[in-house]
């Protein structure tokens, strides 16, 4: 009762404050570079606290888990490809209203683009911005239990050999316990997930420093 009602008041204040708040942090970090890869809308909403423009195509679309981990196993091939759309995905979870892209064998599902000219366009676009980007170091990798994440993708996620790496679940784990992995009190009942990445986003602070993490690594 007592974390919830912390927690509530620590929401609120973020809230009422946010320009002043989203200010501090971006004179903090400076003109320090950051390209942000994840498997849904998390990214986005860090983009826009620190009212940066997209330097990473991964805005506005979410990657089912197998298709996700694949593509960041073998992250430069799948960069370097053209992207292409079909109609029909091979996940089975949900009838799409919206254009689903192809990287070679990688689904990338644009869940928020109203037409492939546009998720083209912008997928065009900010890959060539994060190509620019040759410094490994300066790419932060996230992943949350949405869309066919389990835990054995979130361990293979951290078994990756990128330096800057956090994942989001509902689960604890100790194996995980050294590394960027947070574990999540909220969740999405529908999904049985941690919520959406909007709503990740906002509820981050609550556990873990980001802006350190960006700002440190």
């Amino acid at each position: 009762m007592i974390n919830n009602i912390i927690r509530f008041t620590r929401r609120k204040i973020r809230d009422n404050f946010k320009e002043q708040l989203s200010k501090n942090d971006i004179q903090d970090i400076g003109d320090k570079n950051f390209v942000l890869i994840s498997n849904n809308c998390w990214g986005g909403e860090v983009y826009q606290w620190y009212k940066r423009p997209y330097n990473s195509p991964f805005i506005g679309l979410f990657l089912y888990g197998p298709c996700y981990i694949k593509l960041l196993s073998n992250f430069d091939h799948y960069m370097n490809q053209k992207i292409e759309f079909v109609k029909e995905s091979k996940y089975p979870d949900r009838a799409p209203t919206y254009p689903i892209g192809k990287l070679d064998d990688i689904e990338v599902h644009f869940t928020h683009y109203e037409s492939e000219e546009v998720a083209r366009s912008k997928w065009e676009r900010r890959t060539k911005r994060m190509l620019e980007e040759k410094n490994k170091e300066n790419y932060y990798f996230k992943i949350c239990d949405r869309e066919r994440v389990d835990n054995e993708i979130i361990y293979k996620f951290h078994d990756l050999p990128f330096q800057n790496k956090i994942s989001y679940s509902l689960k604890s784990d100790l194996s995980l316990e050294e590394k960027n992995h947070i574990k999540i009190n909220e969740i999405d009942k529908k999904r049985g997930s941690v919520p959406n990445g909007k709503k990740l986003y906002k509820l981050t602070f609550l556990y873990y420093d980001l802006h350190k993490w960006l700002k440190a690594s």
